[in-house]
């Protein structure tokens, strides 16, 4: 396995919506598990391909503290939301900025699995967050995305500033 290299924003790669991955093949278990080692080392708790610099509908999360739980989701479709909850969030792109955001409470996802098994998952509050988080980027919208343009201009701004200070 590898660690591979997080993107941050304002890489282009997470503004673009990713492809869809045709073949569930070794290659992808490759990729797959050089992510886990990815966001494990990071410390985050999901990570989409596009987040290291890979255009594939393909997405990872493991929501456990002792790493024991991790989930593949692999050509993932939204298929039905309910509810609303407002909570603080973070991005592995975004290192140190962390937004209150509303999202949906409640989320049924349609994916294939690590094995090209297709599955069908139903989650609510945190869990739910991060999976439309990580669809999110798939679709290539990024957290700031959600706010209107004044503020997203104020974020940018912020995390600019938070660059800057983690670059001294």
């Amino acid at each position: 396995m590898s660690l591979l290299k997080i993107v941050e924003y304002p890489d282009p790669i997470l503004k673009t919506p990713t492809e869809p991955v045709a073949d569930v093949d070794a290659a992808l278990h490759q990729l797959i598990d050089d992510m886990f080692e990815t966001m494990y080392y990071a410390g985050g708790v999901g990570l989409a391909a596009n987040q290291i610099g890979v255009s594939k509908r393909l997405f990872i999360m493991d929501m456990t503290e002792d790493k024991s739980a991790p989930m593949v989701f692999v050509n993932p479709q939204i298929i039905e939301q309910s509810g609303e909850i407002s909570y603080q969030e973070g991005c592995l792109s975004f290192p140190g900025l962390y937004l209150d955001l509303v999202r949906a409470q409640k989320v049924t996802v349609e994916a294939l699995d690590r094995e090209g098994k297709q599955f069908t998952f139903t989650r609510e509050d945190y869990w739910a967050r991060c999976l439309l988080h990580e669809i999110d980027h798939l679709d290539g919208v990024t957290f700031l995305d959600h706010f209107k343009p004044l503020k997203r201009k104020m974020l940018e701004a912020k995390f600019e500033k938070l660059c800057k200070r983690r670059k001294m």
